[in-house]
């Protein structure tokens, strides 16, 4: 079957009236919906489907014998960020289930299991912590951390899970996992102009910049708007406004770096009240987890500067951070051989694949997005270009072990 009849079947689960896109948080009506599609799509291809305790679900393509040791796995997430796009996800999840159906009419018998894994939570939209599944798959986050985490209604991560099937009392570091985890390739939709400007659909990653997120809350004095003399205010939304535009001034001030407040929130939020506290959320990237953390430091200094200014006070909490990570060296070589087209980028946009990095060997394919724009409903993909990536992935999948390698011909089925 084709990524686009795939994709086809999921179009209208999730879309967003108000925000254009989808909108498809963790463990949400949509989310779910999509882990049922999954599951569907899965079962109906013969795989073994299962979902661990950390809500990761896999889908197994067993090989005689039924050892999953050293398995071949790929993959993705359902999950999107308020009003997102199409494919940053889905097309990874489809062109995985495609990209079996492919070996499989060529009659491909792998050499090791392969298995598909859809990890939860991985743009962090719901409870704040991107790659939150693959964070708890390998570690990275504390099971406690990760339970008290809420969500906008209030409702903690335990109890979403909880009311999703997965047991909160078993999240954590899943070494049996991990360990079963022999290579991992990840294909995801490009989020940027790299193929664009190459004039190429696919690419093989090398690199993921640092990057992490931080909530700045500024408390001020929460007063009557039509009562209150200007000289007389603790307004925490001056300090929050001024800090936006400085942000901006830090990050265009240093090469490479990228910093955005995407997110505001006053309280109590009322149109005719002065805020008492304005959260200020702020997302910083640079390949130099160095230079990261200097930027964090200046906009921490100057968020306590801007908030004494106007007789406020600052907090700034770290609520995720993820450094460079790079990917294997070897394996990306390896892949460049078989796929000798696709150019080597790197990317500032985090994946569940850069979390595993650190763990296993893995890898990353990027299919071209002729926009350049993601995170936005304009993201696209266009069809020939999905179906080249399915099949880059199919190569990419058999061609792991140098001493197994049968090759699909993506040029040919382009």
């Amino acid at each position: 079957m084709s990524v686009e009849s795939l994709l086809s079947d999921i179009r209208d689960i999730g879309r967003d009236r108000t925000r254009g896109g989808y909108s498809r948080p963790v463990y949400s009506t949509a989310e779910l919906e999509l882990r049922e599609w999954f599951i569907a799509a899965a079962t109906s291809r013969g795989l073994a489907v299962e979902t661990d305790r950390n809500g990761v679900i896999w889908a197994w393509w067993d090989v005689p014998g039924g050892d999953r040791t050293g398995a071949i796995v790929t993959g993705s997430h359902l999950d999107s960020v308020p009003g997102g796009g199409e494919y940053d996800g889905p097309l990874g999840v489809a062109s995985a289930l495609a990209a079996i159906d492919t070996l499989r009419a060529t009659g491909t018998v792998p050499p090791r299991a392969i298995a598909v894994a859809v990890f939860p939570e991985e743009e962090g939209s719901g409870f704040g912590v991107a790659c939150l599944g693959s964070r708890l798959l390998t570690g990275a986050i504390t099971p406690d951390r990760a339970r008290n985490l809420r969500d906008d209604s209030g409702a903690t991560f335990a109890e979403r899970s909880a009311a999703a099937g997965v047991d909160p009392r078993h999240i954590g570091t899943d070494r049996d996992a991990l360990a079963r985890i022999g290579t991992f390739i990840e294909l995801h939709v490009e989020q940027g102009r790299g193929l664009i400007d190459l004039r190429q659909p696919i690419a093989i990653g090398s690199s993921i910049l640092g990057h992490g997120r931080w909530r700045i809350s500024i408390s001020g004095q929460g007063n009557h708007a039509g009562t209150t003399h200007m000289v007389d205010r603790r307004d925490p939304m001056i300090p929050a406004a001024k800090l936006v535009l400085a942000i901006q001034e830090i990050a265009a001030g240093t090469h490479d770096a990228r910093a955005t407040v995407g997110r505001i929130e006053p309280v109590p939020g009322g149109t005719n009240v002065i805020a008492s506290r304005v959260d200020v959320w702020v997302d910083v990237r640079h390949p130099d987890d160095e230079v990261t953390t200097d930027l964090v430091a200046r906009i921490r200094r100057r968020a306590g500067a801007l908030a004494e200014a106007s007789r406020c006070d600052a907090v700034m909490v770290e609520e995720s951070f993820s450094p460079t990570a790079r990917f294997d060296p070897d394996l990306a070589a390896h892949l460049a051989t078989v796929l000798p087209d696709a150019p080597v980028l790197d990317t500032g946009a985090g994946h569940d694949a850069g979390v595993l990095a650190g763990h296993v060997p893995t890898a990353m394919l990027f299919v071209r997005n002729p926009t350049g724009i993601s995170h936005s409903p304009e993201e696209l993909v266009e069809t020939a270009d999905a179906e080249a990536g399915a099949l880059a992935l199919a190569t990419a999948l058999t061609n792991v072990d140098v001493a197994h390698t049968i090759s699909v011909d993506v040029t040919e089925r382009r």
